[in-house]
């Protein structure tokens, strides 16, 4: 309308030129994944930034030699312009929305901070979906804020909680502390170490490996921490990916905090086991949960559609990733921690997790909230980690909060695949 008015004023010395300019048609839904572009249409954020190279190509030149008139008398070389390449993202747009609808909701229901969710593919390695709110619209430049326009699936870190019990116990039976007939005497729920004390939210007494991690116990997973080499527990939560890079060629991605100190006392130990003393990003959350689902054969994760060489190698023994994704099933049956998080027809391996957030001194009175898991646990497809950022009201607790999300995406994630529910689950005994 402006360009018309202008024209109609004809106005001398003045001109008007036609630009093409991007649109995105997937709109707020996966603003953080692809990114956008400046005015001069180089990209700013997501793909667009990272891949702005081989999406823009480069200008052709020409040197030319010209004569006191400006006419061309010579032509020196020329390099011809290169034109931009295509680029095929994993992303299934459909589990993008699926996803990036629930975790909206879920933000706008709990007056969350922000929720963060990623959904990979636990075979491949593939994204399948990657969302955050809040978001923003990248064809509305005027709405562009900084906080809005984070990827915190991969630029936020935060200390994961009771999501890491699961890789405490296999270093506990990868290194022989530990098989599924151990019995851990948690006692009156309290465990006093020199002058910190390690609680259970729940009295657990005397419990199997199973029920650790059904009844999420801090003093179960403590005790076996203690039982082991610090290296053996420090091995395992680095051969499934924390404090690494996740090697996405994503602008802002952190590594996180991984401890590397020279001496440990046993209460950071205990820290540790229960998810403390680390900092990792939801994606590395989720990329851990894919190799657990994948038997523990650890693939390499990427977000372009490409002749992906086999990179994976296995990290833990087969069995015992079978005998943990057994017993976190019971995390979402009748009597766990993660019963929210079930999806009916199907077996689900998750964990759910609480960490209060650190402040300066200590620790303050705000949460994060989440889930992680696998399924189907009998041949795991899919591996999603959904957090909640600072939940406000009563209930904060990873289960109940970021449980549902976690079931939602799942649900509609295993039938956009067309994956099969387990046999016998809609029967009732």
């Amino acid at each position: 309308a402006m360009a018309n008015y202008i024209r109609e004023l004809k106005l001398v010395g003045v001109g008007l030129k036609s630009e093409s300019r991007r649109y995105y048609p997937a709109g707020e839904v996966s603003a953080h994944i692809v990114g956008v572009t400046g005015i001069d249409g180089h990209g700013l954020e997501g793909v667009e930034r990272s891949y702005d190279q081989w999406l823009s190509g480069e200008a052709g030149k020409r040197i030319i030699r010209k004569d006191r008139y400006g006419r061309v008398v010579e032509n020196i070389s020329l390099e011809q312009r290169e034109e931009g390449k295509a680029l095929k993202l994993t992303i299934d747009q459909r589990i993008q929305a699926i996803a990036y609808r629930a975790i909206k909701q879920a933000v706008a229901d709990y007056r969350a901070t922000s929720g963060s969710a990623v959904i990979l593919d636990v075979k491949t390695g593939a994204v399948l979906a990657m969302v955050n709110a809040p978001s923003y619209n990248p064809n509305n430049r005027s709405d562009l804020q900084s906080a809005k326009m984070r990827n915190r699936v991969i630029t936020d870190a935060f200390e994961p909680g009771s999501t890491v019990k699961p890789f405490v116990v296999l270093a506990a039976l990868e290194n022989n502390v530990a098989d599924e007939s151990t019995i851990i005497d948690t006692g009156n729920g309290i465990m006093q170490i020199g002058g910190s004390r390690v609680r259970d939210t729940s009295k657990v007494g005397k419990a199997d490996l199973t029920t650790i991690l059904k009844k999420s116990s801090n003093i179960g997973v403590t005790k076996l921490a203690l039982e082991m080499p610090l290296q053996a527990l420090l091995g395992m939560y680095s051969s499934v990916g924390f404090g690494q890079l996740s090697g996405l060629n994503l602008v802002g991605e952190t590594q996180g905090i991984f401890p590397d100190r020279r001496r440990w006392s046993k209460f950071e130990i205990a820290t540790l086991s229960y998810g403390y003393g680390l900092t990792i990003t939801p994606l590395q959350l989720a990329h851990a949960y894919a190799t657990l689902g994948n038997l523990g054969k650890y693939q390499p994760i990427h977000i372009i559609e490409s002749n992906q060489q086999d990179l994976s190698k296995q990290v833990m023994d087969r069995d015992n990733a079978r005998k943990v994704l057994t017993m976190l099933e019971t995390v979402t049956q009748p009597g766990g921690t993660g019963t929210k998080a079930a999806v009916p027809g199907y077996r689900v391996a998750a964990k759910t997790g609480t960490s209060r957030k650190a402040i300066a001194g200590g620790y303050g009175d705000e949460y994060f909230a989440y889930t992680a898991g696998t399924a189907p646990a009998s041949d795991p497809r899919v591996a999603i980690a959904v957090i909640i950022n600072e939940p406000q009201g009563d209930n904060f607790y990873g289960g109940l909060v970021s449980g549902p999300v976690f079931a939602e995406m799942l649900k509609g994630t295993l039938q956009i695949l067309n994956v099969a529910p387990d046999e016998n689950r809609f029967k009732k005994d």
